[in-house]
């Protein structure tokens, strides 16, 4: 009798070593119900590494939502060493910035033992305005007009100049700009969540919000919170300012209460919706214990399935411009009640308008708008203006007349890619990009945090970009 595999192999991949960093072959297999990747370092041996727990749902991913590639109007570095070796973004890269981060700071007023950027209170460094003005150049020069831009740090709020970076991107034409923020300053500065509420619309606050318990506070932040985000949303519900939730996940820490979050989520006037991230092996978290701390997008998606009633499977699907590591669900808070929309809309559909395959209506115009909507190249507002079409064109749903985007409700899963799931063919299509403090390159997030963040590009880069010329 024939000798087996204890998997079913389904495709190749080329991954890099979470050791040394050098490019490796891989490949990806199905075992029990997951999806694990296989590669083997010459120097550091064989891994490992859980890619996902739902096997339906990954080859959903690769194989059912892929959008065409939407190129930036500009790219910044040449292809010479090789991908990850040319981020800049070469012309390798698949996909524009759907949404571009914009660090202002190394400093924080909080040292979270699980920052990828290795910011805290040890850190007093701050971008001056005129390098600000060039990397914000950078971004517009990439994308004429930036979907969405988050301006980050470190904690972003105590730059000293922190209104005059705002007003600098509210002078770009930057269709969305969000704040991620710890919201320290927001509860405990009197006006500063005023001023803030000055730059709506076509703003939003990404205000940090791990657990609604002490313990994975502490463990997460180094600090009890509650007190903190319970005044913050205070004044941004009393203002309305636009809100979106941002939960860093971490397995044994906080996965339990995913469910418990989107229900409090629900019931704040401010709140747009819940981001979810799981863990990334980057900054103070670099060489943690994968196994007992990491979480995949899809083990992510089944606890928040799991723990709240208020969507189902079919609500919460890729998105289809980098299905790897985006999952979303839409729906609208309508007088109390919570309407997911996601599911009522064939993939066909999301990804290219294409056969007529809408349930509840066949019209050329209805099925252009729904396009519009899962277009991750638009902005939430925008969304929100499709939305308010889309639902006045379904008899099943009553629509009032004021639906805007205080109605909206949105649940994203963002994975970020380390070196342990490290896989070519995701990178080249990631789609959350990052100015680099030079004023001349977007960078792929993930990549930046492996081979381009503070002195990571002399140190571990160089070495890997003279081994590929030497090989030549």
């Amino acid at each position: 009798m024939a000798k087996t595999r204890d998997y079913l192999f389904y495709d190749t991949a080329v991954s890099i070593c979470t050791t040394c960093f050098k490019r490796v072959d891989a490949k990806i297999v199905f075992e029990d119900g997951k999806v694990f990747m296989l590669k083997r370092c010459p120097e550091h041996g064989f891994e490992r590494v859980l890619m996902a727990d739902d096997v339906d749902y990954y080859r959903r991913c690769r194989e059912v939502f892929l959008k065409p590639p939407e190129m930036p109007d500009h790219y910044n570095t040449p292809v010479k060493y090789g991908c990850p070796y040319d981020c800049g973004l070469c012309p390798d890269h698949e996909q524009h910035s759907c949404l571009t981060l914009l660090e202002i700071c190394d400093a924080c007023n909080l040292s979270c033992p699980i920052c990828y950027a290795n910011s805290g209170t040890h850190r007093t460094t701050y971008k001056p305005l005129d390098q600000i003005e060039r990397m914000l150049n950078a971004i517009v020069s990439n994308e004429i007009e930036p979907d969405v831009v988050q301006i980050s740090g470190g904690e972003p709020t105590i730059h000293p100049q922190f209104f005059e970076v705002l007003d600098a991107a509210k002078k770009r034409p930057i269709k969305h700009l969000m704040v991620n923020t710890n919201g320290i300053r927001i509860a405990t500065e009197e006006g500063f969540a005023e001023r803030l509420a000055t730059y709506m619309p076509e703003f939003e606050l990404y205000l940090q919000f791990d657990s609604l318990r002490r313990d994975p506070l502490m463990q997460l932040r180094g600090a009890d919170l509650r007190h903190i985000r319970e005044k913050a949303l205070e004044k941004l519900n009393r203002l309305n300012v636009s809100t979106t939730l941002v939960v860093t996940v971490e397995r044994g820490v906080n996965d339990d209460e995913m469910g418990a979050i989107v229900d409090f989520a629900l019931k704040q006037k401010c709140v747009r919706g819940v981001t979810f991230q799981p863990v990334q092996q980057a900054g103070r978290l670099q060489g943690y214990d994968s196994a007992a701390h990491r979480l995949t997008l899809s083990e992510v998606r089944r606890r928040i399935l799991e723990q709240t009633s208020v969507f189902k499977p079919e609500d919460l699907i890729p998105v289809p411009c980098h299905p790897d590591s985006l999952a979303m669900a839409y729906a609208m808070k309508l007088g109390g009640k919570v309407v997911p929309l996601t599911g009522m809309i064939e993939p066909d559909v999301l990804i290219n308008g294409g056969r007529n395959t809408i349930v509840y209506e066949k019209d050329e115009t209805i099925r252009n708008h729904i396009f519009k909507l899962f277009a991750t190249n638009h902005s939430p507002a925008a969304q929100a203006m499709t939305l308010r079409e889309l639902l006045c064109c379904l008899p099943q749903v009553l629509a009032p007349k004021s639906l805007g985007y205080d109605n909206l409700f949105r649940i994203l899963i963002v994975a970020f890619i380390d070196a342990q799931s490290f896989d070519l063919r995701s990178i080249k299509k990631t789609c959350v990009h990052i100015a680099h403090p030079d004023g001349k390159r977007l960078i792929p997030f993930d990549t930046y945090n492996m081979f381009y963040r503070d002195d990571l590009e002399k140190e571990r880069l160089e070495p890997l970009r003279e081994k590929v010329m030497a090989a030549i």
